[in-house]
């Protein structure tokens, strides 16, 4: 075991991420205002493409984190075969899903079955051989996630899990890191069929948010569990619209079936980018 898996491991993730969640939604000004100020000065950033610009007008230091960006911000791709990309943030890997296994970093695999949990017999196989994108948000990123293409969500699941960090260091370190963390599965039907969105979460990310479903995690009982169906109108979303958020900063992986898309060929491992951009495109529902 390494130095990065030896101390990640013997943290206690779940009390730390805790009192975290419980730090960030203090509202008393003294408090919040600190925290603001800390982190504003600590990531050098730049509030002019919020709708609110003023950092210490929110309420609290997650409404500060969460913050809307405005609408001409982040232009959703145009071309109707694009997929855009759901978060700001930077590629970790993207690629083919060869067997089943998605690579994670060099050397390092994982299985769709176990990222998928409860969903997997009925999932699993449509993403066999298809395609993924593995999306890491730093702290300083924008921290709402937004949907890469029209979709209507068919099953949504909470798995539960550590909370190690999931930046580039851990998951060179971490064996399975992304599903060991604690995440959230969101299963769409979309113009290419089957789609995934998998919510991953981190140290100091216990609070994982979905439109569907209000506050997704923390949860008790800390155990896999299918969440309840959406009515048929909340169920459908079109491509750019709001699905979820993360409370601090995390990991986004997206799953698509064999033919089904095409990524951009400078989507590549380091490459920053920005919530809207054109990241693939659709090759349409017969693999054309």
């Amino acid at each position: 075991m390494n130095f990065t898996s030896l101390w990640q491991t013997s943290l206690p993730h779940h009390p730390l991420s805790r009192l975290v969640l419980r730090l960030t939604r203090v509202r008393a000004p003294a408090v919040k205002n600190t925290l603001i100020r800390a982190f504003v000065r600590g990531y050098d950033l730049d509030l002019r493409e919020a709708v609110q610009p003023d950092p210490l007008a929110y309420a609290s230091f997650n409404e500060f984190f969460t913050r809307a960006l405005q609408p001409a911000a982040r232009p959703i791709a145009r071309e109707a075969d694009a997929l855009a990309s759901p978060v700001d943030g930077t590629v970790s890997q993207a690629g083919p899903i060869a067997a089943g296994r998605l690579l994670q970093a060099k050397g390092r695999y994982y299985d769709v079955e176990t990222l998928l949990s409860g969903a997997a017999p009925r999932w699993a196989e449509h993403f066999r051989d298809g395609e993924f994108a593995t999306l890491y948000l730093a702290p300083y990123n924008y921290h709402r996630i937004h949907m890469p293409c029209d979709g209507t969500l068919r099953e949504a699941w909470y798995v539960p899990g550590r909370l190690f960090s999931v930046n580039t260091q851990a998951a060179a370190s971490i064996a399975g890191l992304f599903v060991r963390n604690e995440r959230v599965v969101l299963l769409f039907d979309g113009p290419m069929g089957p789609f995934a969105l998998v919510f991953v979460g981190a140290l100091f990310v216990g609070s994982m948010t979905t439109v569907f479903h209000g506050d997704v995690a923390p949860r008790r009982p800390r155990s896999a569990t299918r969440l309840p169906d959406v009515p048929a109108a909340a169920a459908t979303l079109a491509r750019g619209a709001e699905v979820g958020r993360f409370n601090m900063g995390s990991t986004v992986i997206l799953l698509y079936g064999r033919d089904r898309v095409a990524w951009d060929a400078a989507l590549e491992s380091g490459r920053r980018v920005r919530m809207g951009e054109a990241i693939g495109r659709w090759r349409g529902p017969s693999g054309a």
